[in-house]
């Protein structure tokens, strides 16, 4: 079975090479070009391919990858938003994906997040290493015996809620299934999470339902002065709405790992160059803002289980096995 990865990096690289002699029968090229029209026409005498949350898997791109013959789409994350799934399962391509890889990355990033945007710790360090000791712009807020608000408590939701627990703060969610095995946490209506909170945190998919999720009516019912975090998908904030609220004073801190504007230039090096928009610089110029690359799933122990949990899924459907981790429409 030939694998075509799109999009890769030296870790993509390093983490799978290690796993592949375990995998007899799996070949797999690497290249960096991402996943688009002009390049899926590369997948041609390969079986599958295997691509990223950055890649765009829309309905030409399928076609094509219909055309080269690919029977099997492997998505190395967990998100499959970018994916045009009528058209695949049209032409009969199998799509699978990594359901969990390691939800303690991503939630404690978002706690790291959370804790960053609200003690200016990013600040604090360039003060310092310009020999400015002075205390002023780095006041934050306890989280101690504060209300921490979860939007999704799938197993990131989950580990972000245990942490905020941990902190010793009050947690509530928000989910449209919820698990009545989490009884340290308190499901609320949306309205009353967003009413409460003083951290509110994103760990739901993007679909239809939820784009915008936070837009300028759901960030009018928050609180004053609350602490925003997103680390699962750009979408689920209308962008110009959040600038809005930071403009007016309604936010205290915002921690982004995630944004609208990522899919083009999300982990490429655009230090030399002109964006071809300013949405990324406007968040930036906010001093209660912090940003960093989509990189919470960025751990070793997350890699090597994303590296092991798509060579298990290609394995599976090189032997005719289940298909455990299917994406259906």
């Amino acid at each position: 079975m030939k694998i075509l990865f799109y999009g890769t990096k030296n870790y993509d690289e390093e983490f799978f090479t290690k796993l592949l002699p375990s995998y007899p029968g799996i070949e797999i090229k690497f290249i960096e070009a991402n996943i688009h029209e002009e390049t899926a026409a590369l997948a041609k005498g390969y079986d599958a391919i295997c691509a990223f949350v950055n890649a765009d898997l829309g309905t030409s791109v399928i076609e094509v990858l219909h055309q080269q013959g690919v029977g099997l789409i492997l998505m190395r994350c967990a998100g499959y938003n970018n994916i045009d799934l009528p058209t695949a399962h049209k032409y009969g391509i199998k799509i699978l994906r990594v359901p969990g890889y390691s939800p303690e990355a991503v939630a404690e990033h978002a706690m790291a997040l959370a804790l960053t945007a609200n003690r200016h710790t990013h600040k604090a360090y360039i003060k310092c290493r310009e020999n400015n000791f002075a205390l002023n712009g780095l006041m934050g807020v306890n989280f101690y015996q504060k209300t921490a608000g979860i939007i999704g408590t799938g197993k990131i939701g989950q580990a972000m809620a245990k942490i905020c627990r941990g902190f010793g703060m009050k947690v509530i969610a928000f989910d449209l299934f919820p698990n009545k095995s989490l009884d340290f946490l308190e499901y609320v209506s949306l309205d009353q999470l967003l009413r409460e909170s003083d951290l509110i945190s994103l760990h739901c998919p993007l679909t239809d339902d939820t784009r915008h999720l936070i837009n300028e009516e759901s960030i009018a019912k928050m609180k004053d002065g609350v602490i925003l975090v997103n680390t699962s998908r750009g979408g689920l904030i209308k962008t110009e709405d959040l600038i809005a609220g930071i403009r007016d004073h309604k936010f205290f801190a915002v921690g982004l790992d995630v944004y609208e504007e990522e899919t083009d230039f999300v982990y490429e090096d655009m230090s030399e160059r002109i964006l071809p928009t300013s949405t990324i610089q406007r968040l930036l110029s906010f001093p209660n803002v912090t940003m960093t690359s989509h990189q919470g799933f960025f751990t070793v122990e997350a890699l090597t289980n994303i590296a092991e949990t798509t060579l298990d899924n290609a394995k599976a459907y090189m032997n005719g096995e289940e298909l455990k981790n299917e994406v259906f429409s």
